[in-house]
Formats: structure tokens, sequence, C-alpha cells
């Protein structure tokens, strides 16, 4: 594969772990057999400027540190492992899993305008999605309509049915029923 592939980030490296070259890695993938079950991975370089196949040999997670300690082939030694801190470890985009109704990968929410479904009011932009014992839109303000300076201000939006009924994928939009005050939060 070539660097001109669409990739999915699925961790990035944050340290060696042990000395036979095993790695810690920070989950950034609901989907545990990303790390646990043995195959071809890549490896992109923390300047982004390059991408290398690598096998992973197995993997384990590391309960409530949303961490995986994985061990590549290519790697032997603690060495070895720590040159490949702050490395993202990828698959194809083509790899993505089958959801279920109702069930999104981030990558497809990012940039998605949001709008407050009652009123029809543009609200902002998805900018990045957060977990914090549940998921959080985190949205940019929309400055249109507002008399404040919000060209900075995002807000937190609990990514759940009650208040985001509505995320339309094709029509790139989400529908928000914010409770009263949610908005006005920084």
């Amino acid at each position: 594969m070539d660097n001109s592939e669409s990739w999915l980030e699925i961790g990035r490296i944050v340290a060696a772990q042990g000395l036979k070259g095993e790695l810690k890695v920070m989950s950034s993938s609901d989907f545990p057999e990303r790390f646990e079950k043995p195959g071809t991975r890549w490896l992109q370089s923390p300047d982004r400027l390059s991408i290398q196949e690598v096998e992973l040999v197995r993997g384990r997670y590391v309960p409530g540190k949303n961490l995986y300690v994985i061990k590549l082939a290519e790697i032997a030694d603690r060495t070895q492992a720590e040159t490949l801190r702050d490395y993202t470890l990828l698959v194809p985009s083509s790899d993505r899993p089958q959801l279920n109704e109702g069930e999104y990968h981030v990558s497809d929410l990012i940039n998605l305008t949001v709008y407050h479904q009652q009123t029809g009011e543009e609200i902002g932009v998805v900018t990045d999605m957060l977990s914090a014992g549940n998921d959080l839109l985190e949205v940019q303000l929309n400055t249109l309509n507002s008399s404040e300076n919000t060209s900075s201000k995002k807000v937190l939006i609990p990514f759940v049915y009650e208040i985001v009924p509505v995320v339309d994928l094709v029509n790139k939009r989400i529908e928000i029923n914010p409770p009263v005050g949610l908005l006005e939060l920084s």
C-alpha cells in the first residue's frame, strides 16, 4: 500500500514496555481486535511523512487505562521500541468494521454541521469526539448567529439519543435538542 491510501488511526505508541520490544499503545479505536488479532498494521512517523508496514504478533488490553501492550515482529528489544514513541498505528480505511444502526465512526462525525432541531438554527461544526464516561461531541460554535465573539468557543454535547436524535451522514448534518443552558456553557 502506498501513502495515497486512506488510513484510519487506531492508536498512538506512548512508551516501550519491558525489555523484549513490546509497546504501549493508547487506543483511539473501539475495536479490541485491532490490537489483539495478529496481522498486518502500519506505522506512521510523528512527522506524518512516512508509513511503513509492520506485523502485529500479539496484543493484550491493560484494564482501566485504555492501553494495549503489543508486540511487533520487527521490534526485538526495548531500544528499538523506544524509537517508535509517538508513532501512530494505522489500518486502511477499507478495514472499517460494519456498525449497527445508531453507531458511527468518529471520523464520519468530524466536520458535520450541527443544527438545533426545534429552530433549524445552525449551531456549529463537530470538531472532535471525547470519551468521558460517555461520548461527547466537541462543537465549534457558529459565529454568524451570535452577537458575542464566539470564534473560538466550543461546547461539549453529550452524544446520547435524547440530545442528538438525528445523525444524517448523507447530508452531513446533526440535529440536537439541547437542554436549556447547554450551549451557553463553555
